[in-house]
């Protein structure tokens, strides 16, 4: 993980830069516990699960789309996408998972996310 070329305009937008490659420095996800990476913006969700020792994206699910679920970037769209995140990890047989907030605080939608994959039987 490097930093951008340039300086961010934004104050909120810095702080999250800096919070996202202090987390990233000891986030790393393998075979047998990947990592579940979240993005969200002011209308969707997207979430990847990545196993970093093979450099691979081994699904995502997010709000929009043909195969995304059906749900906004709020709390209780937070909740049905970590049941369909916590769905993908039992049918490729995982239980355990490394969660990578992406330096957004842990609160509101985040956290909601957090909880729905505990709530599913996945190890967070």
């Amino acid at each position: 993980m490097r930093k951008p070329n340039g300086k961010l305009k934004s104050d909120s937008a810095r702080k999250r830069l800096r919070r996202k490659l202090s987390l990233r420095k000891t986030l790393v996800g393998d075979g047998e516990r990947p990592r579940v990476c979240i993005t969200k913006s002011s209308k969707n969700l997207f979430v990847q699960v990545i196993d970093d020792e093979a450099s691979k994206t081994l699904f995502s699910v997010q709000t929009f789309g043909k195969n995304g679920v059906e749900a906004k970037a709020n709390k209780d769209g937070a909740k049905l996408v970590g049941a369909k995140i916590a769905e993908g990890l039992k049918g490729k047989n995982i239980t355990k998972v490394v969660f990578d907030r992406a330096g957004y605080k842990y609160h509101g939608v985040v956290a909601a996310l957090a909880d729905s994959i505990r709530e599913n039987g996945i190890q967070v």
